[in-house]
């Protein structure tokens, strides 16, 4: 308890601490968060596809409208 009581006192370096927490970026630049509403049945067809490919749920969704935006 002393060690954490004795680092808190010394202070912190803000910007170590800015590059530590979150997800790490996709890009240089931030990314743009996009709420989206699936029925259950949509959600129910990506999450199956997604596992069978070994993906999560946004790559499988950025996949999807990379796929859509190249046609």
């Amino acid at each position: 308890m002393q060690a954490w009581a004795d680092e808190a006192e010394a202070g912190y370096d803000v910007e170590e601490l800015a590059r530590r927490w979150g997800r790490p970026p996709r890009a240089e630049k931030a990314s743009k968060v996009i709420p989206t509403r699936f029925s259950d049945d949509e959600l129910a067809s990506l999450m199956e596809r997604a596992e069978r490919e070994g993906i999560d749920r946004s790559t499988a969704i950025r996949a999807a409208v990379r796929q859509w935006a190249a046609a």
